[in-house]
């Protein structure tokens, strides 16, 4: 079999994704004829079924929803190689980190410090981002992230730890729980939690993007969020924070692309994981 082009990849993508040829054809701006024309082509050339069509639905079929999973991936990886090789050619090299407003267990300066002194270091460029971190580094926007496990999606990653805190929840100052000293998971059962862009698959919640909105809505008693106990340290106004007796620990990681063969990415990682021996 004829390997499987970019193009017809991003085709099937964009069909599975919308399940209509239609919609999907307008997404990728063009007719749908020859849309149609490449998928059966491409269920042709791989000897597979990929969709069912009625008049009326478009379905997935088992090997569909491999092939969408897969592709995915294999966009995102080709697009994150184009992104790193341009930015690897450029004039004047950086690397970027990706991380939260006061996500860095107030390590940052010395990472930074650690790697600037490493032999060629590169100057590094913060991105501050609070629901897409790991996808930065994912799709090539970013080299590096500072993410929290479990909170953050490590998938396609790798990480070494470098610091581990309790957490609280923060609330509105006038939520039933403010009045304790401390509160239980069992507690905050049936209150409204937050979801990030980058959640962990499963996680259900409020979607939020910003830190800016988690506090307001925590701040009009829309919801509750547990949080990282640095974090708790800055609230506005009207929001409290208590402990949480039995919620697990949030640990702080430097995350990276699998199979990185990036110097300055290592001579970062090692840099940073030194800041904390």
């Amino acid at each position: 079999m004829d390997d499987v082009e970019t193009r017809e990849l991003r085709y099937f993508v964009a069909v599975a994704e919308e399940l209509h040829f239609g919609r999907a054809a307008r997404r990728l701006g063009i007719a749908q004829p020859p849309l149609s024309r490449a998928i059966r082509l491409l269920e042709r050339r791989m000897g597979v079924t990929l969709l069912e069509r009625t008049s009326r639905e478009v379905h997935l079929t088992p090997a569909g929803e491999v092939l969408l999973a897969e592709g995915r991936g294999a966009l995102g990886a080709v697009s994150a190689a184009i992104r790193r090789t341009k930015r690897a050619a450029a004039t004047a090299p950086s690397l970027v980190l990706a991380l939260k407003p006061g996500g860095d267990a107030r390590l940052l300066r010395t990472i930074l410090d650690r790697y600037a002194a490493t032999a060629g270091a590169l100057p590094v460029d913060l991105a501050f981002s609070m629901g897409v971190r790991a996808a930065m580094v994912r799709d090539g926007r970013a080299d590096i992230a500072l993410l929290h496990r479990p909170q953050n999606d490590l998938t396609g990653l790798d990480s070494d730890d470098l610091h581990t805190h309790r957490q609280v929840v923060i609330l509105a100052e006038d939520h039933r729980l403010a009045a304790r000293d401390a509160v239980s998971m069992a507690d905050l059962r049936g209150e409204t939690l937050p979801r990030w862009p980058e959640s962990r698959a499963g996680v259900s919640g409020l979607p939020v993007a910003d830190s800016n909105q988690l506090l307001h809505l925590v701040t009009l008693g829309r919801m509750v969020a547990l949080v990282p106990e640095p974090m708790g340290d800055r609230l506005p106004p009207g929001v409290v924070r208590r402990p949480v007796v039995d919620a697990g620990s949030a640990t702080l990681v430097v995350a990276w692309p699998q199979a990185s063969t990036s110097r300055q990415v290592a001579a970062f990682v090692r840099a940073a994981v030194g800041s904390v021996d």
